[in-house]
């Protein structure tokens, strides 16, 4: 079954760099589309960026583009979210799931705290 363990997030100042990072395991992860998603209070859980299978492939949503950059080592099983020039509204918990998160049937593992904070 699908596995996900994020790890990476903190507590970082505007304008700050973070690097997310996603052990995924139970599936063929290098056949696998991937995406980072976050969740903020009292939103609902948004996609930030997605990854094709091989990597050639990326796309990111209107809020994060320019500033995070998505990548992934199939060879270790792991994909990361690269995140500068970060605002207090990146505030979230982060996640990552197949893209799209319906492919994992409601799976999501325990996400990763970023708070960006002065």
């Amino acid at each position: 079954q699908v596995q996900l363990v994020e790890s990476g997030g903190g507590l970082v100042q505007p304008g700050g760099s973070l690097r997310l990072s996603c052990a995924a395991s139970g599936f063929i992860f290098s056949m696998r589309a991937m995406g980072w998603y976050r969740q903020a209070p009292g939103k609902q859980r948004e996609l930030v960026a997605s990854i094709s299978s091989r990597g050639g492939i990326t796309d990111y949503a209107h809020s994060v583009k320019g500033r995070f950059t998505i990548s992934r080592d199939n060879a270790k099983n792991t994909v990361f979210l690269q995140m500068n020039s970060l605002k207090p509204e990146d505030t979230a918990v982060y996640y990552c799931n197949l893209y799209p998160s319906t492919q994992s049937s409601g799976y999501w593992g325990q996400g990763t705290q970023v708070t960006v904070s002065s």
